[in-house]
């Protein structure tokens, strides 16, 4: 069953999906989706990158879609603003905001909500 957004229904359960690298991410980026709509624009994933990951080769990130943002453990350090964000930091960040690059010297690990820009967040 699923809801309005097309998610499936889930009640509390330990998530079980294999990590794996995210479309064009760098290296050592994995993420675990626990759920998404058929057409993956509506996505909630863990995703965790290994201690020294670094994504300065993609430069600043912008995307079409809304992005909401809670570091779990760990940290990340924004290049652009020279800010370590630490654990327990949340962003919401609307289609086409610039973010980014970013290092994570002892790694991070956060909840990802992504959905369509056309769905306020």
């Amino acid at each position: 069953m699923t809801d309005k957004t097309g998610k499936p229904e889930l009640e509390f359960h330990v998530p079980a999906g294999p990590w794996r690298a995210p479309a064009g991410a760098g290296p050592g980026v994995a993420e675990q989706v626990l759920a998404e709509d058929a057409s993956g624009e509506r996505r909630t994933v863990l995703q965790r990158w290994d201690p020294g990951t670094d994504t300065s080769a993609q430069g600043v990130a912008r995307h079409e879609f809304w992005e909401e943002v809670y570091l779990l453990e760990g940290s990340l350090h924004d290049l652009t603003l020279d800010e370590t964000f630490p654990r327990g930091t949340y962003a919401c960040r609307p289609p086409g905001m610039p973010h980014g690059p970013w290092t994570s010297a002892d790694g991070v690990t956060m909840l990802v909500v992504t959905y369509p820009a056309d769905e306020a967040g």
